[in-house]
């Protein structure tokens, strides 16, 4: 399972919850779910708190954080309101290149 958290405070406090239930459901229901990464989505350099929260995550889980981070980008947010996705959008887009270079590193993996 991929997990997305968005860098804010509420995200990490959810993460945490998610993780405990995911240990629930491996022990009660399927031993086989894991965690294959975390992405950190809607960063916003110029914020103390994403950078924060980035740098609680990547020292909670430094195997499963993805290095490649997902900006908060308004092209982004436009796409799903024509329909389209990123790729078509605006394939140039800083969004859509952090998740070009995302779908690369989830390969390597």
């Amino acid at each position: 399972m991929l997990i997305p958290i968005q860098c804010e405070y509420f995200a990490l406090e959810g993460l945490g919850a998610l993780t405990h239930t995911t240990q629930l459901i491996q022990r009660e229901l399927n031993p086989n779910l894991k965690i294959g990464g975390i992405v950190l989505t809607l960063y916003d350099p110029r914020t103390t708190l994403a950078f924060q929260v980035a740098e609680q995550v990547r020292a909670q889980f430094p195997e499963k954080t993805f290095r490649t981070v997902i900006p908060r980008n308004v092209r982004l947010s436009e796409a799903p309101s024509y329909g389209m996705p990123i790729t078509q959008y605006d394939p140039t887009s800083r969004g859509a290149i952090a998740y070009q270079e995302l779908t690369k590193e989830l390969i390597a993996r």
